[in-house]
């Protein structure tokens, strides 16, 4: 069976699986998260199945950000996340890509951070950058 087939956002999509539906575009889609980190948490997920960010045609990218900005001022938070995650190792549990709106009410409630910055030489940064430069002009 595809992965599209069991794909579970698919399946909330095609309303096979229920959803509080907060906000819906022809691309788009919006609904609370079933485990939210605060009140209000949602998911925004594209109507095309995409694995990872980077596998998404661009005109779902373009309506995706409008509708996590309208989800965000639905929550009513003053703070909030806007989180998004591509492959097990950075934290994605669903092989489908989505955004996550995340209200930040207070300390306790929400999205959690560390940040272990590292601490480069600007000749690190600029061959890091450099190389990033290679692989986008070999595209």
């Amino acid at each position: 069976m595809s992965s599209l087939a069991t794909c579970l956002f698919c399946k909330i999509i095609k309303r096979e699986i229920p959803s509080t539906k907060i906000f819906e575009t022809e691309l788009s889609y919006a609904f609370l998260d079933i485990g939210p980190l605060s009140e209000g948490h949602s998911l925004v997920i594209p109507k095309h199945h995409a694995k990872f960010l980077h596998e998404l045609p661009d005109e779902y990218l373009a309506d995706l950000l409008p509708v996590a900005k309208k989800v965000a001022i639905a929550t009513g938070a003053d703070q909030y996340n806007i989180l998004q995650n591509n492959g097990r190792l950075a934290h994605q549990e669903v092989d489908h890509v989505h955004f996550h709106v995340i209200p930040k009410p207070n300390e306790t409630e929400g999205l959690g951070i560390k940040w272990p910055a590292k601490k480069p030489t600007f000749e690190e940064i600029e061959a890091t950058g450099k190389k990033m430069l290679e692989r986008l002009q070999s595209d």
